[in-house]
């Protein structure tokens, strides 16, 4: 622990699982106070009930826009500020090219793009009268490269990832700086198309099925191992810390190479 982010309040979006829970952790070890959020009261009271007194769990859906609202205000309320927003909540969406709905379409917009925009737009008066801060949002290789994900997630997080780049323009002069994070193969239970790694009778059965995921994710880049949530959390602590003070409208892409594998249609 080096405490980058002493006394520093932070909102981590989509905190009771995966890269969310690692990034929760990880700014709780370095010194911030967190404000996790999640659908599940049950998972998320847990993770911040193990974290300790520098964990606050709020129960908060990011496809509703009363929920962001509520959360970026509960946060000022409760600790006077806001100086980091790690925008992750996010999670699979359905549809193809030649069978998708306007259902799908919704669904998508507001889990992944709505959220961060709606993030990011209620997040600045309280950085504003901070004086600055840090809003980091959760892409995807899927913006960068053909193949990486379906069709309609994959246009969403480039949406994510070109309206990162002008919120840091926008909001550099105020002292916000805007970045995103490009994760690749990451083993996570977004896989498993939810927030739990699977249903299955004991905690053997849920390692036995991510040691096969981690394998499998292993031979999908040049580093000979998967991508593990901690490893974006440390690339969000990164942008989050003094660190990465010069940083902005930035995509950082943490994908051990997978993107170079491939070229823009592969």
């Amino acid at each position: 622990m080096t405490n980058r982010l002493q006394d520093k309040i932070a909102i981590v979006t989509g905190g009771t699982s995966g890269i969310g829970e690692a990034t929760a952790e990880l700014f709780v070890d370095e010194g911030a106070m967190v404000v996790l959020t999640g659908r599940s009261q049950e998972k998320g009271q847990a993770i911040a009930d193990r974290l300790g007194e520098n964990a606050h769990y709020l129960c908060a859906d990011v496809s509703r826009e009363k929920d962001i609202a509520d959360t970026i205000s509960h946060t000022v309320e409760k600790f006077g500020k806001l100086d980091i927003l790690f925008n992750n909540a996010g999670g699979p969406v359905g549809g193809t090219v030649d069978n998708i709905s306007a259902a799908d379409i919704n669904y998508g917009v507001d889990l992944l793009l709505s959220s961060v925009i709606l993030g990011i737009r209620y997040a600045v008066e309280p950085m504003k009268a901070n004086g600055g801060g840090v809003i980091i949002n959760n892409t995807s290789i899927a913006a960068l490269r053909y193949r990486q994900g379906n069709f309609l997630y994959s246009a969403l997080k480039a949406g994510v990832t070109h309206y990162t780049r002008l919120a840091g323009v926008e909001l550099g002069p105020l002292g916000i700086r805007v970045n995103c994070i490009s994760p690749g193969a990451i083993a996570t239970p977004i896989f498993w198309g939810g927030s739990a790694i699977a249903n299955t009778k004991s905690d053997e059965d849920n390692e036995r099925k991510l040691a096969k995921l981690k394998a499998s994710l292993a031979q999908a880049t040049p580093l000979p191992r998967s991508g593990l949530p901690e490893d974006i959390a440390q690339a969000a602590l990164y942008l989050a810390s003094d660190a990465g003070s010069f940083i902005n409208s930035h995509d950082l892409v943490v994908d051990g190479g997978r993107t170079s594998m491939f070229n823009e249609t592969s």
